[in-house]
């Protein structure tokens, strides 16, 4: 819970250094601060974060993307936000090594996944199954490629570029949204063994545990069972 904390708090101060720290006029952010509450991330951590973004002694974050292949040839995506990249690269490269696979160089393996944008938001009781389905195929004029609906709650994904057209949809049906974020999704997966799987792994827990990484993605075909 603390990770996930503190991966939020990084993205609410990189989305206030770019568009203020007014949520109504900084749409990005307004998602952010609904992640925090449906992370059950304290407020006062929301405003810190918000406080620390404004203020001229704080270090300024960048998202950086590294890619590299893990053991077995798997493709890794490894995003980061950080204050200091020159310690960020010499952390993410050591853990590859240490694992048997290499950091390779930007683009390298970024063609093979999609930068898309997928938002999860609440249906107000009573609605129609059928009408929202029929509101949700008009959406594809939005940007939205895919949509599922489950129960009360709608996930949708759309390319990376259409999230504030995506976002401003959702609102403007006066629905509520409970998360919006960045993925990226491998356009093929590949089938590994679980012995395969257990050295993947781990390259993905060491990734996973440097406080500078805040998602990494794989290529690697998920278990049977595994959530999406």
């Amino acid at each position: 819970m603390a990770r996930t904390f503190t991966k939020i708090g990084k993205e609410i101060e990189i989305a206030v250094k770019a568009g203020g720290p007014d949520p109504s006029a900084n749409t990005r952010l307004r998602v952010l601060i609904q992640n925090a509450k449906s992370e059950n991330m304290p407020k006062e951590n929301v405003e810190r974060a918000i406080k620390r973004a404004i203020s001229k002694d704080t270090a300024d974050y960048k998202e950086m993307v590294y890619e590299g292949y893990g053991p077995f040839g798997i493709a890794f995506l490894v995003e980061t936000a950080t204050d200091n990249t020159t310690r960020t690269v010499a952390n993410v490269r050591s853990y590859f090594n240490k694992c048997g696979g290499a950091l390779g160089t930007s683009g390298s393996v970024s063609f093979m996944f999609d930068h898309q944008c997928t938002f999860k938001f609440k249906v107000a009781e009573g609605t129609d199954p059928e009408e929202l389905e029929l509101e949700m195929i008009d959406a594809v004029d939005a940007g939205i490629d895919e949509f599922y609906l489950e129960e009360q709650t709608v996930t949708v994904y759309a390319p990376f570029d259409a999230y504030g057209q995506v976002q401003k949809f959702i609102e403007d049906k006066g629905m509520e949204i409970i998360s919006g974020e960045f993925v990226r999704i491998p356009t093929d997966t590949k089938e590994v063994t679980p012995e395969q799987r257990e050295s993947i792994d781990k390259l993905v827990e060491k990734l996973e545990e440097d406080d500078d990484v805040t998602n990494v993605y794989t290529n690697m075909k998920e278990e049977e069972g595994d959530e999406e």
